[in-house]
């Protein structure tokens, strides 16, 4: 079987995408898989990082602020739509893949219109543009949260949660020694979050008299200026970095944790049953991350905090939290009734499910 993944721009797209990749392989051992992605994106280096062949389009997003410039998006995009349909005439798959992102857009509709089954994911709870623009398209629709009949056909919508990295669970990584100390990490995304940045590098000193040990990761952008302001606090008890290498430790030993809300991380924290306060990112397509944050904060799974509201009270808001064990024990408890374990291969199996239908065709 053949199959051709697109989608990316973050890492919110490119995990799952390459956990559905990685499923397939595990369910058909010779399955050949191509991914399509935007020139000039994360995934052009993520993707072949993870064993794959990608192939990029010239695809970008619309500036809403300056109309003008979109004279020449609109030129990309009819050079990605001729480029998309001569890579799925000469890749010939028997289903394509689509979980957002610019690429996807073109990629899902060239494959639809030649009579590829297309299968999308939709990883947040406000579905995306490129999807809701793709639904008459799809055959199936798999999706992480109830309710997505309000952007989705109800007849082809399945629940199967979002895909996370697969070692997030791996027994050996989750061996570990407990911190003597109550464990904070901050994750603010493949990208970083300047508001949280900013709020925690104000806060180290009520962090450090508190006693409470800290993981920080600063996102590659803002590292350098959070070092600078970690440097007067150094010692054992702060880890400061752009990129954590080893996230199956880093959660293992964090009591709570502060993130985004993106999708792959609120899947992530429902997986590992991980109390946590939500500071959803306002940059972000129709405040997509409130959406999922309050997905979990009205079931009491997590906590949310406003970005406006950052500097202000998430600090104090994570210090009267961390040491409530009877609040963290209640966070844990329902963030796990939300969790969606084995997303990837569920996903796999209905891609293949597709795929067999189209033989017998």
């Amino acid at each position: 079987m053949k199959y051709l993944i697109s989608g990316g721009g973050t890492g919110g797209h490119i995990f799952p995408a390459v956990s559905i990749a990685n499923a397939l392989r595990e369910l058909d051992s010779e399955a050949q898989i191509l991914f399509v992605g935007a020139l000039g994106r994360m995934e052009m280096q993520r993707v072949p990082e993870a064993g794959y062949q990608i192939v990029g389009l010239p695809v970008r997003g619309f500036d809403r602020r300056h109309l003008l410039r979109n004279i020449g998006v609109l030129f990309d995009l009819c050079r990605s739509l001729i480029r998309a349909r001569r890579i799925v005439r000469n890749f010939a798959p028997d289903v394509a893949v689509g979980v957002g992102g610019y690429a996807s857009g073109a990629a899902m509709k060239v494959a639809a219109r030649m009579g590829v089954p297309v299968l999308l994911q939709e990883q947040n709870g406000f579905a995306g543009v490129t999807n809701k623009l793709l639904k008459n398209d799809a055959d199936v629709i798999c999706v992480a949260y109830e309710g997505m009949e309000r952007f989705f056909p109800k007849e082809k919508i399945i629940l199967t949660g979002n895909p996370v990295r697969q070692n997030l669970l791996a027994p050996t990584n989750l061996m570990c020694d407990a911190p003597s100390s109550p464990t904070l990490l901050i994750i603010g995304g493949s990208l970083g979050a300047r508001t949280v940045n900013q709020a925690i590098a104000a806060g180290l000193g009520d962090l450090r008299d508190a006693g409470v040990r800290v993981i920080w990761q600063t996102g590659k952008a803002y590292f350098e200026q959070c070092q600078q302001a970690a440097a007067p606090y150094a010692g054992e008890w702060l880890q400061c970095t752009d990129f954590l290498t080893d996230m199956p430790m880093a959660y293992a030993q964090a009591d709570l944790v502060i993130s985004r809300a993106g999708a792959s991380s609120i899947s992530e924290i429902c997986l590992l049953g991980k109390p946590a306060i939500l500071v959803p990112s306002p940059n972000v397509a129709e405040d997509h991350q409130t959406h999922n944050a309050m997905a979990l904060v009205n079931k009491d799974a997590a906590v949310l905090v406003k970005d406006v509201d950052a500097s202000s009270s998430l600090v104090a808001t994570a210090l009267s939290l961390i040491k409530d064990t009877a609040r963290l024990k209640t966070l844990r408890e329902h963030a796990l009734t939300m969790a969606q374990p084995d997303s990837a291969r569920r996903i796999a199996e209905q891609v293949i499910r597709l795929a067999n239908l189209r033989k017998e065709k």
